[in-house]
């Protein structure tokens, strides 16, 4: 049953990238322009990359997507568990999360870049304020959200805090974790592009902006491709872990 699931889904998969793939062709037959070259054309330009440069420019931005992300995890988790489990913290921080979390963070990476330079702490930080607010959220309003009830059963057998957080606090925090990185990664791979073109010569983001500026348009599209490729396979990696950790929801 699982294994035709998964047959279904990659089915689907295909389809729609081939779907996409038609559209596009279409589109180049139309506009019949250098600035949009056919899907084959991306493609073979693709396959000309060196591995070397691959490797280096995709190492790079998941490096940075990777520091980010463990950062917001870490101190998001750390601060809406305690806003979660704390009615005097969720009082004392809740105006702060919520007089800061809808400032455009995007808007802060010139401020970032000033106090921190071009290099990557910038970047990293920047990845980690777009999923820090939403992940202390997130965090909290699933903590909360755990009946009291819950807890009574460990209490009543003599389990510890630890053990109340790591049987029944954790797993409910982790589940709108998963949820959370996985919309917000979208975003977070968009700010990255942004970073990328400044102070750096390494990078998907400088990989595509530099075809551009070549005006190697197949270049352009094949990075473009492999900067989605990555931003796919990091989505099916959360995936990976919801399937894991999560097998009650399914």
């Amino acid at each position: 049953m699982v294994n035709k699931r998964r047959l279904n889904y990659i089915f689907r998969i295909l389809l729609v990238f081939l779907g996409m793939n038609g559209v596009w062709y279409a589109a180049y037959l139309l506009v019949h322009h250098p600035m949009l070259p056919s899907p084959l054309g991306v493609y073979q330009a693709m396959g000309q990359l060196g591995g070397r440069d691959i490797v280096l420019n995709v190492g790079y931005s998941l490096m940075r997507i990777f520091a980010g992300v463990l950062l917001a995890l870490v101190v998001g988790l750390m601060i809406g568990l305690l806003m979660g489990r704390s009615a005097l913290w969720n009082k004392l921080l809740d105006p702060v999360v919520y007089l800061t979390y809808p400032v455009p963070k995007i808007a802060l990476l010139p401020v970032a870049m000033l106090f921190f330079g071009l290099g990557e702490t910038s970047k990293i930080l920047m990845i980690m304020l777009i999923l820090l607010f939403q992940i202390i959220i997130s965090v909290r309003d699933g903590v909360k959200a755990i009946p009291a009830s819950t807890y009574d059963v460990l209490t009543s057998i003599g389990a510890g805090a630890g053990q109340k957080f790591w049987h029944i606090t954790l797993p409910g925090a982790l589940s709108v974790i998963l949820s959370t990185i996985r919309i917000s990664l979208g975003t977070a791979i968009s700010v990255l592009f942004f970073t990328e073109i400044y102070g750096t010569e390494h990078g998907m983001g400088f990989f595509i902006m530099d075809a551009w500026l070549r005006l190697d348009y197949p270049q352009m599209y094949a990075g473009i491709l492999l900067f989605s490729l990555v931003g796919f396979v990091l989505f099916l990696l959360v995936d990976l872990l919801d399937y894991r950790f999560m097998k009650w929801r399914t």
